[in-house]
């Protein structure tokens, strides 16, 4: 995936977004239309679905990863279901972390992997099948807000109040997935990342549907071997400058960034560069988690190099409203146990 444009995270069009507007509304129509479909299957296990309304990073791994946690401690087994964007295995496919590599089923579903039984799949409701195996009672799906095929009992929808909505277009114009007003329709509760009052649009319009509002907010974990020395920071995620904009909130001194495409599969010339700018400056260098799942799944002396020159700056992702999620879980799993 590519970059996204800075244009769409502008309060109001630019000259390129406008002319991409005509096909954002073709786009919004169908995307719009979509989200409304019957879905083709149920699984017999509860779905929980970890969404956004836009493309691009909202947390939503760090925040199924600490949902996790909290239904574990409530007495629940949950387990992982996400596509595995970024990965060449169509599923499905339960990960194995020992045999498994980014390039085969993603960054994403290695991170959840460490923290219960992960499958992946580009169809849903097969990859919600091979779940069901596994010994869990709860299925939290990371992403597929959007998709139709696999019926969610409860659509928990993050948004980062730093970005919000961007500028309110769907693709290509902007970065919705679908038009706000038809996604707020199929949102169960909204739950919002972070500081800022970008979020203000999609909070008035939960607000007028009368939807729980939650909050959270992502924490990075300080690291002493980042302290008193010069930093050369890379990603390739969502959105880099957050990243980056997290070193600087630590007191660190950043020297030095790099951006790179979401997932990107990093090729041996770029991890060379990498090392020999670090060594030439004499630079530490410091990545996400998802960047650091991949590299070490790199096949390469090179990657191997980058992985042991290269600290990481963790994060985790700290639900604030953790008794009212956990009601509201519990409301939803009571609802499925009287259909079923």
């Amino acid at each position: 995936m590519n970059k996204s444009p800075e244009f769409w995270w502008q309060p109001s069009l630019s000259p390129a977004s406008t002319l991409l507007v005509p096909f954002s509304w073709a786009y919004g129509f169908v995307s719009g239309r979509r989200l409304f479909k019957k879905p083709k299957a149920r699984s017999r296990l509860p779905v929980i679905c970890i969404g956004n309304f836009v493309v691009g990073g909202t947390g939503k791994t760090p925040f199924a990863i600490a949902l996790a946690g909290l239904l574990r401690e409530e007495g629940f087994a949950p387990g992982f279901l996400l596509r595995g964007y970024g990965g060449r295995e169509k599923g499905p496919l339960l990960v194995d972390p020992a045999r498994h590599r980014a390039e085969d089923v993603g960054d994403e579903a290695l991170l959840l992997a460490a923290h219960g039984p992960t499958v992946i799949s580009s169809d849903r409701p097969k990859g919600a099948l091979l779940a069901e195996t596994q010994p869990i009672d709860l299925i939290l799906m990371d992403d597929g807000f959007q998709n139709p095929a696999l019926a969610k009992d409860l659509n928990l929808v993050l948004v980062d109040c730093t970005t919000g909505l961007g500028n309110g277009y769907c693709l290509p114009a902007g970065p919705l997935r679908a038009p706000a007003d038809r996604q707020i329709i199929k949102t169960d509760c909204l739950v919002l990342v972070g500081e800022g009052e970008a979020a203000d649009e999609v909070v008035h319009l939960a607000g007028r549907k009368g939807l729980p509002i939650l909050h959270a907010h992502l924490k990075p974990q300080s690291n002493d071997a980042l302290k008193d020395t010069g930093l050369f920071a890379f990603a390739g995620i969502g959105r880099p400058q957050k990243f980056f904009k997290s070193l600087k909130d630590l007191g660190y001194s950043v020297r030095k960034t790099r951006e790179f495409a979401d997932h990107h599969k990093y090729e041996e010339t770029e991890a060379r560069a990498l090392l020999t700018e670090a060594e030439n400056d004499d630079l530490q260098l410091v990545t996400t988690q998802k960047d650091m799942v991949r590299l070490a799944s790199s096949k390469g002396e090179l990657f191997r190099w980058l992985v042991a020159k290269s600290q990481v700056l963790d994060v985790s992702m700290k639900i604030d409203d953790a008794e009212r999620l956990n009601a509201l879980i519990r409301e939803k799993l009571r609802a499925k146990s009287f259909e079923g």
